[in-house]
């Protein structure tokens, strides 16, 4: 299989980061890194940025239903990466992310993280596509309808 051939539901790469490469075309305990169709790979972790909006409660239960959960962001090439994919075309506004507040000013990921930082009064958090820096995100209240970033495991095989 050649890096980016399709495999049944997965879009495949090689991984070389993850063996120890013996000959410039062979390599010892490294695989393919896949992830599904239309989703974007990042380290060890596939993305899906929708096209549609829903809610919050709808788009955590989207990702959900596709095997993944809403994004948490674990590091700043992440936040760096996504935000460069929410800039891409087509042109999309806000997107859900995987951070909420059960109770005002208790913010943590769906994946139950806490989060450190004190936010405003409303319960959920969006990254804001128009914003000019990497530092864009924003409270909003859950009801609103916005696209999302679903984050799932990528499999190596």
């Amino acid at each position: 299989m050649v890096a980016g051939e399709s495999r049944g539901q997965r879009c495949c790469v090689r991984s070389w980061e993850e063996g120890v490469i013996l000959l410039p075309f062979l390599s010892l305990g490294s695989g393919w890194t896949c992830c599904p169709k239309g989703w974007r790979r990042f380290q060890k972790s596939c993305y899906f940025l929708s096209l549609d909006k829903m809610n919050w409660a709808e788009s955590q239960q989207n990702c959900t239903g596709m095997g993944s959960q809403l994004v948490v962001i674990n590091s700043r090439e992440e936040q760096v990466l996504l935000y460069e994919l929410t800039k891409r075309p087509p042109q999309r506004d806000n997107f859900y992310i995987g951070l909420f507040a059960e109770k005002v000013g208790q913010w943590q990921w769906v994946d139950k993280t806490p989060y450190n930082v004190t936010a405003a009064r409303d319960n959920c958090t969006v990254m804001y596509v128009l914003e000019l820096s990497i530092n864009n995100w924003n409270d909003v209240t859950s009801d609103l309808r916005h696209h999302r970033i679903c984050e799932a495991a990528a499999v190596t095989v």
